[in-house]
């Protein structure tokens, strides 16, 4: 038997050994996850050796399915991510680099460079876009019956919106935002249970937009900002309103939520305290004075710092 075929078996038996567990319910203790399964954007992406180049870890738009083989041989590229060094999920798996079958916590990470919920609702920033609707799809498709996921080891995590609350506020073909938010909402849960009920996965970490108006990019334009301080408020109110209703509706499910709105706005307030001396500039460089790698994303000190919060949250398991 090859290697690759090794591993596929070894993985297939994983998996089927989790289907004991569900009967019971799953649990979540932090400390016996060592596996993490991650949709999203740029903010939680990584980038593979079989993903598309700047964007993926696995797939895109141009293909949206992968053999066992190219899953499974995929690697982890040291320091490639929207920070220029490690993200949040990798500070919380220690997997940086190589296959994620040998990390401490396995990451497999769906995210996607510049993706929003669903291709139906906006306009995709790339035609090789892959959004989160459909990188869901990818992996019930064609992942979660070759990669591992017991019950009680496995969480997945979710961080979307952030292109959305952007994209939305300059969109003038919207006319109603409630609607429209309803709508982003729908689909959005709709690959939560997707993945919950076809993908296996009963462990769930929702974070919620940061502060978009903070990036470098807005600062100065009142007109923008204003417009898309709407879009985040309106986004997040929804979106906790939609995990409490998961909640009700899969109780069998763990459900963990994350403020990344205020943990931001609480190191932009008092940046010092943190340890940054350049909170409205950007640099992309190694100087870790500076808050933001470019005019939308943070640095990897402040990804280093998210994930240690979010760990707290992890630990309490609450």
């Amino acid at each position: 038997m090859n290697s690759i075929a090794s591993l596929v078996l070894s993985a297939l038996l994983v998996v089927s050994s989790s289907a004991t567990v569900l009967k019971h319910g799953p649990s979540f203790d932090w400390n016996k996850i060592r596996h993490v399964y991650a949709f999203g954007d740029s903010y939680s992406y990584v980038q593979g050796t079989n993903g598309y180049p700047k964007f993926s870890f696995i797939g895109s738009e141009f293909n949206q399915s992968f053999t066992p083989h190219e899953i499974l041989t995929d690697e982890i590229l040291y320091h490639n991510t929207s920070s220029g060094g490690a993200n949040w999920l990798q500070f919380l798996t220690s997997c940086y680099e190589g296959t994620p079958l040998h990390c401490p916590r396995q990451l497999w990470d769906f995210a996607y460079s510049g993706a929003d919920i669903s291709g139906d609702l906006l306009p995709l920033h790339h035609n090789h876009t892959l959004p989160l609707v459909d990188q869901v799809e990818l992996f019930v498709k064609y992942g979660a019956h070759i990669l591992p996921h017991p019950a009680d080891e496995t969480l997945v995590t979710w961080w979307i919106g952030i292109n959305d609350c952007g994209d939305a506020a300059t969109n003038t073909s919207i006319t109603d935002y409630n609607k429209f938010w309803e709508e982003q909402m729908n689909a959005l849960f709709t690959s939560v249970a997707q993945a919950t009920t076809s993908g296996g996965i009963h462990s769930h970490l929702f974070i919620n937009v940061p502060p978009k108006e903070r990036e470098p990019s807005y600062l100065g334009d009142e007109v923008r900002s204003t417009a898309v301080i709407a879009q985040v408020q309106v986004f997040n109110t929804a979106f906790a309103r939609s995990i409490e209703k998961f909640k009700k509706d899969h109780p069998q499910a763990v459900v963990l939520s994350y403020d990344a709105h205020a943990f931001f706005n609480r190191v932009l307030d008092d940046p010092e305290k943190y340890g940054f001396g350049n909170v409205t500039g950007y640099c992309s460089c190694p100087d870790d004075q500076y808050f933001w790698w470019n005019n939308g994303h943070p640095t990897e000190k402040l990804h280093k710092l998210l994930a240690e919060d979010i760990e707290r949250l992890l630990v309490a398991g609450k």
